[in-house]
């Protein structure tokens, strides 16, 4: 959990007000902003088409939440083609703007923390700069809505996964019913601290560092089903990781003769995609 991070809280809560807005539109008026593809990075994703637990357990009940992504929007904004166009709902008015601005956040602090990174992995400073000088950078606002039926057996707001990428940047809110991560044989409760961020570290930083860095179980809990009044939550979450371009193989400070490479290099972008894919594969909706 980080704080100190530069990044105005006014920010913040405006885009956290903003999101929010857009998910209390009524289903069919979200459902316009969907994409076509069924690995969906992209736009809205409503309740039902994912079940990111399948990645590590196979078939699992769809996630109980739904979810607005913008992938690649720093290039966008630089105005670079991508070959799938961010989709942009047209309500709330202040949702793009919002957004440009909090991606430019993200991206100035995911850099402060790939230099700190790099010096923590006995490297120096500048050593990840050329991987992330043009990063890999998904926005998703997940909205975990209230429970108003009780789940099927084992389902959760969000399943227990990893994430796929390098730096996951997450800005949670205090709502019963939130993140745990697995410590130690057992499931912990992630605290919400006032202006902070939980930093997880995702695969493929994980297979970087030879798992000297262990990418982070994790899972978002259903609320208790005794509380009465309004339990949605809404999560303001960044992935970072390098260019998808990069050839992830062991950094040089994380092996030696008798600690070798442990993972197959692998293409970042082609790993994530995978991941994506596998998480909404044969995902029924109702």
């Amino acid at each position: 959990i980080i704080v100190g991070h530069g990044i105005p809280e006014n920010l913040i809560q405006d885009t956290y007000d903003a999101v929010n807005e857009f998910f209390s539109l009524p289903f069919a008026k979200k459902h316009e902003f969907t994409p076509p593809e069924q690995a969906k990075g992209r736009g809205y994703l409503p309740m039902g088409i994912e079940s990111v637990a399948k990645t590590l357990s196979g078939e699992t009940p769809p996630d109980l939440c739904e979810a607005l992504v913008f992938a690649g929007l720093h290039r966008e904004l630089q105005g670079r083609s991508t070959s799938k166009p961010n989709i942009w709902p047209d309500q709330p008015s202040s949702l793009k703007s919002l957004l440009v601005q909090y991606c430019q956040a993200m991206v100035e602090l995911n850099g402060h923390l790939t230099t700190m990174s790099a010096l923590a992995l006995d490297l120096p400073e500048d050593h990840l700069d050329k991987f992330f000088a043009d990063p890999a950078l998904v926005l998703r606002f997940v909205n975990y809505p209230d429970q108003p039926v009780e789940p099927q057996p084992g389902q959760l707001r969000y399943g227990e996964h990893h994430d796929y990428g390098g730096l996951t940047i997450l800005r949670q809110d205090s709502a019963p019913g939130g993140l745990q991560l697995w410590v130690d044989g057992d499931w912990a409760d992630v605290p919400s601290l006032d202006g902070s961020f939980v930093i997880n570290v995702g695969d493929l930083t994980s297979r970087w560092t030879n798992g000297r860095w262990r990418s982070t179980l994790h899972r978002v809990v259903n609320p208790p089903r005794h509380l009465t009044g309004s339990t949605q939550r809404l999560s303001m979450v960044a992935f970072t990781g390098p260019n998808e371009a990069t050839k992830i193989a062991c950094l040089p400070t994380c092996c030696s003769p008798d600690n070798p490479p442990r993972y197959e290099p692998v293409n970042a972008g082609e790993y994530i995609m995978a991941k994506i894919r596998e998480s909404m594969e044969l995902t029924k909706t109702d």
